[in-house]
């Protein structure tokens, strides 16, 4: 009688055990990808953790393309991309799941001392496919243009590309992987251009008018400024519970009016259109 009990108890102590090990895993998420989306997974999951202490989150950078392969290959909780899985070549779309979190406005930043301070999309295709090399040819001064691109794999470079050439071939330049490092180099750099999201704007660079339209949140919301992109949080199949209160905490209204518009991000809430994986707008005023 003393064996069995003594059999029960070690079985019991096992299973508490295997228990426990299962709970701690299902409370850590991991993140990785675009660093366009980074700014605000980071400040969300620091809030979260405030209000989940038992909750651990770690988030990375690495660009799209890793965040879709890491979520894909099973070694990461959560992969964050600016395009859609179906975009990215090696992924296979129908096992992930997308979960949209906000939208994100990309816009060419300049170094500050350039004196140009308005392009029209045309000429912008032009800068970055070779054809117009020097800034007195959009007005400017007589001073080489310097395109920085992002690196091949970005989503930011994808969203960018599909929105401004249009099919055409980018120049061959510098090419860089991420938002902040694009920042600081055009800051650096007489004659620089590049792009960013507008999170990664600030007193360092100067954004670009386009068509006489400002890179501004409102702009975005109505279209009139085109250059922008979904920002999507992608997990492998349906998310476990805990993952899923994360994902539901930051898709809610009020930390998307709190969080998101706070960090230059457009909430999903207040987009007055929307676009498909084939670029199409459609006008959800008009439900069209």
């Amino acid at each position: 009688m003393k064996r069995v009990t003594g059999l029960v108890l070690t079985l019991l102590v096992s299973l508490i055990g295997l228990a426990g090990c299962g709970s701690k895993k299902d409370q850590t998420i991991t993140i990785v990808g675009s660093t366009a989306l980074q700014p605000l997974v980071e400040r969300a999951a620091n809030n979260y953790q405030i209000r989940q202490p038992k909750v651990t989150i770690t988030v990375q950078g690495g660009g799209s393309g890793t965040g879709l392969s890491q979520v894909q290959a099973g070694a990461v909780t959560i992969g964050n991309s600016d395009v859609f899985a179906e975009d990215q070549d090696g992924i296979k779309a129908s096992a992930l799941v997308d979960h949209k979190v906000a939208v994100v406005g990309i816009t060419p930043i300049v170094n500050k001392k350039v004196t140009v301070q308005n392009l029209s999309t045309r000429q912008l295709a032009q800068i970055f496919s070779g054809k117009l090399t020097n800034w007195k040819q959009v007005g400017g001064k007589n001073q080489k243009i310097t395109v920085i691109n992002r690196a091949q794999g970005s989503g930011i470079r994808s969203s960018f590309e599909t929105s401004v050439l249009d099919g055409k071939e980018a120049v061959r330049s510098q090419e860089q992987d991420s938002n902040g490092t694009v920042q600081k180099i055009v800051a650096a750099t007489p004659g620089a251009i590049s792009y960013t999201s507008f999170s990664y704007v600030n007193d360092q660079v100067r954004a670009l008018n386009l068509n006489g339209i400002k890179p501004e949140a409102k702009n975005v919301i109505d279209n009139r400024w085109q250059i922008w992109s979904y920002e999507h949080m992608y997990t492998k199949g349906k998310p476990n519970q805990q993952t899923q209160q994360f994902l539901d905490y930051i898709q809610s209204k009020k930390m998307q009016k709190q969080l998101i518009t706070d960090l230059g991000y457009i909430s999903t809430h207040d987009m007055q259109v929307t676009r498909d994986r084939n670029g199409k707008v459609h006008d959800l005023q008009k439900g069209v």
